[in-house]
């Protein structure tokens, strides 16, 4: 005859005899590898997000404080500049201009230059002043001084990039970048969802492949 099951009993059974669900196991093995084409597809990625991050940033700076990129097509400022360089310039007002700063000085209907300041003296107004320049490069200063109420002063310059900068105006260059962008996104995140997809069934099937 079966023993009747009452309260008492069933608060006396032990924990331990309850069995405990089972836990699907982790696929392992060959789905929790790297392809190495995903590996590169990420790293482009990164280089993409750092390169956005950096074009924010200089836009950023552009409007709050002025700073901007010039390229260097000649060497009349070598070897302190030399040609095919990019220097990152901030206007400042005329009245922060000291002997021996490079500068860039914006002239009507022709390039802008950039050389070393050689003196200063007072415009005709408080805010302007006059300056003679000389590239380092040079054996003489410039024919005629520059009347000036703001310039751009050169913060730092980095060689041999001018070349790769103004490359990337081309639009046969900009339209291979947008393409390969293209395909890195595409690569990076499109079989991510199929295996996610995968998985899941995965799940819902029991574990089965």
């Amino acid at each position: 005859m079966a023993t009747p099951v009452t309260r008492r009993s069933l608060r006396e059974q032990s924990p331990s005899s309850v069995a405990p669900a089972a836990v699907p196991a982790v696929p392992t093995g060959a789905a929790g590898r790297r392809h190495p084409g995903r590996l590169i597809a990420d790293a482009l990625l990164w280089l993409a997000a750092v390169g956005g991050v950096i074009c924010i940033v200089l836009v950023v700076l552009a409007f709050t404080a002025q700073i901007t990129l010039i390229m260097f097509r000649t060497g009349s400022m070598s070897p302190t500049i030399p040609a095919g360089s990019v220097a990152v310039v901030q206007r400042v007002p005329a009245s922060d201009i000291a002997i021996g700063d490079v500068v860039t000085v914006d002239r009507a209907d022709e390039l802008p230059i950039t050389h070393r300041v050689t003196s200063v003296e007072p415009g005709a107004t408080a805010d302007e002043r006059i300056i003679t320049m000389r590239g380092d490069a040079n054996a003489q200063e410039d024919p005629f001084p520059y009347t000036v109420t703001s310039v751009r002063t050169v913060l730092f310059s980095i060689p041999g990039i001018a070349t790769v900068i103004a490359g990337m105006g081309n639009p046969y260059v900009l339209g291979a970048l947008t393409l390969a962008a293209t395909t890195v996104v595409v690569w990076a995140f499109w079989p991510r969802a199929e295996r996610a997809e995968r998985a899941e069934r995965r799940g819902r099937d029991g574990g089965s492949p």
